[in-house]
């Protein structure tokens, strides 16, 4: 592991290629100074005076008085109806589900009487069909009645500094992805660029960027890669590598790269893909390091091979079942928040799950089709192990040490939501926190020392991801990426692009350009509502409705070209045998295939088989 670092430290020896680097910065400055188009004022409208209009319409139409005269607990229900309608549901029964830990994700400030108090009003006193004639009236007032030149003075400034913050996220998008694909300057330095850029562009503020790059999602990277110099170190890797191949017959690079992807993507669909990739990621360094000799000393193509494997198993998992990821359970709640549509754990499973099916063989054809190592059996590597077990003798202290603490901390992070849920936990820890703890307790436990951490850790990883973060949650919070999916929807809806298949294909692959920008569920939070409006408006109650939701889902898991796209692309990045352009060779060739294959399991399966009873489309 410690020379696996090494090599990876080569590329952070680098200096700024200023014939590349000239060309992001340049392009970034040129967007800056561009036009601001309308369009950019209009989402910055939606975003930054929309909530407040719409709070000032429902206190209006509900209670008769302005928002900035209302009671605590009727301003509690214009900012929960407010909330509920961002998401889509429209309908009065959603808002009997809300509580205080709903009101505080959304930013409602608030407590229980003043929560139960507007429950109570909406369950009593509001007939269903005000109360959606009014929800209707307040997204009708946001998507087209506001609008930029007819604002009062204060909400322009208020919109010109929006759309502002839009184009200072676009103009990164391609200073970032630029930077990434050319590495015109060392990876890391382009996390701290997104930092230096939203402050100086006043985006964010320096308390709040210090805060973004210690993300939840931050601490998980650095905790899975501190757990996995732990099993390097106490050699927990090699046994578990030696239970997985020690049948083979044959080991050839094949049937193992076969192997990862059988066991590791049907378990995506139900563990956390972050954690497989931690996971696996010192097995495949493990089975390289092995694998070389004194007539082959180094395989790069074998290194990235094996690596490359393992992120996109853990990549192609996800859409298999509910569990699989955020998006998924984002899309299932919109459609059945906002066309009643439930569709049950097993249901989407035995929609879903097929994508696995075809895309593990086709992953595996692509694989091997783009990676031609030199060394393709790695009997040599499975003989050393077991000689190395050999000297090992039982498991000691360490190992079982190392083991336990791992199985803990996978247990937490499958069951701390639920606890958080039922009540059992007071706080939510979150997995990124249980990570850290588990090297904490490494630590405690006396199975590594910090100089473990410090020499096998690959710091400039963590601070990537954590750029990768804030860049992917202002393209969110801004609007840009709305304004992104906006864009090219209206751009391709004449082009006969805006109902049926079409219409999917382009919510598809639009999905899939976003996702490898940002994170998969905010990547389907952005163009879900979207495209499920336009599927009730030209295909209402009818299997389209399901069928989008589905797709919008799986299409999100496609960040397969970027090492920013997932966290699985960034914890085997910390191997140090991979580069940004590696990801493409096999990223690209999956993207297409993917979305190819969504477009068929809707047309052949999805369409054949129906749903629930719903008229076809």
């Amino acid at each position: 592991m410690t020379t696996a670092i090494q090599k990876k430290a080569t590329g952070y020896d680098k200096y700024v290629n200023w014939k590349l680097f000239i060309i992001p910065v340049v392009l970034f400055f040129v967007i800056l100074f561009m036009p601001t188009p309308y369009g950019m004022k209009d989402v910055a409208t939606e975003y930054k005076v929309g909530p407040k209009s719409v709070v000032e319409l429902i206190t209006t139409q509900l209670f008769g008085v302005k928002a900035s005269d209302g009671e605590q607990w009727q301003l509690v229900v214009a900012r929960s109806m407010e909330a509920l309608m961002n998401m889509g549901a429209l309908e009065k029964k959603r808002f009997s589900k809300i509580n205080l830990k709903w009101c505080d994700k959304y930013g409602i400030q608030t407590d229980a009487t003043n929560i139960e108090r507007a429950k109570t009003y909406i369950q009593n006193q509001v007939p269903r069909e005000t109360y959606l004639s009014i929800m209707n009236d307040a997204l009708k007032l946001r998507k087209t009645d506001l609008k930029y030149e007819q604002l009062e003075p204060n909400d322009k400034k208020a919109a010109d500094k929006g759309a502002w913050h839009i184009k200072v996220a676009i103009a990164m998008t391609v200073f970032v992805v630029f930077c990434f694909l050319t590495e015109c300057i060392p990876l890391p330095a382009v996390a701290f660029c997104i930092g230096v850029i939203l402050v100086s562009a006043g985006v964010v503020g320096r308390e709040e960027v210090a805060m973004l790059y210690w993300s939840d999602a931050t601490w998980f990277i650095m905790g899975s890669l501190m757990f996995a110099a732990a099993f390097v170190k106490t050699g927990v890797d090699k046994r578990v590598c030696l239970m997985m191949f020690r049948k083979l017959a044959v080991p050839n690079v094949r049937w193992i790269t076969l192997i990862f992807f059988i066991i590791i993507s049907p378990l995506a669909a139900f563990i956390s893909d972050h954690a497989l990739a931690a996971m696996f990621l010192p097995i495949g360094m493990l089975l390289y390091q092995n694998s070389l000799s004194e007539q082959v000393p180094e395989d790069k193509e074998l290194a990235k091979m094996l690596m490359i494997t393992i992120a996109m198993a853990c990549n192609i998992g996800g859409p298999g079942a509910p569990s699989g990821g955020a998006r998924n359970v984002i899309m299932m709640t919109y459609i059945s928040d906002m066309f009643g549509v439930d569709i049950g754990y097993f249901q989407w499973m035995t929609y879903c799950f097929p994508f696995l099916f075809i895309m593990i063989p086709v992953t595996w054809v692509i694989m091997n089709w783009r990676f031609k190592p030199r060394v393709t059996s790695l009997a040599p590597a499975m003989t050393h192990l077991r000689s190395e077990i050999d000297r090992m003798g039982g498991w000691n202290r360490k190992q079982v040490s190392a083991m336990i603490i791992f199985v803990v901390m996978v247990f937490g992070w499958f069951t701390e939501k639920t606890l958080y849920d039922s009540g059992i936990l007071p706080v939510r820890l979150g997995i990124g926190v249980i990570a850290v703890a588990g090297a904490v307790a490494y630590v405690l436990a006396g199975v590594v020392n910090w100089r473990d951490y410090q020499e096998k850790v690959d710091w400039g990883v963590v601070w990537l991801y954590a750029g990768a973060i804030i860049f992917g949650r202002v393209l969110d919070s801004t609007g840009a990426a709305y304004w992104l999916a906006r864009s090219a929807l209206e751009l391709l809806g004449p082009l006969g692009m805006n109902s049926g298949v079409p219409l999917m294909i382009t919510s598809n692959g639009l999905t899939a350009v976003i996702t490898n920008l940002m994170a998969d569920g905010p990547a389907a939070a952005c163009v879900g509502p979207i495209t499920l409006n336009m599927a009730g408006l030209v295909h209402p109650g009818s299997t389209f409705l399901p069928f989008m939701a589905m797709g919008t889902a799986m299409a999100s898991s496609f960040a397969y070209c970027l090492l920013i796209g997932t966290p699985p692309n960034a914890i085997v990045y910390a191997s140090g045998y991979l580069e940004p352009k590696d990801y493409l060779r096999v990223g690209v060739p999956m993207w297409i295939v993917a979305n190819i294959v969504v477009v068929l399991l809707t047309k052949f399966y999805w369409v054949f088989r129906g749903f629930g009873g719903m008229p076809g489309f």
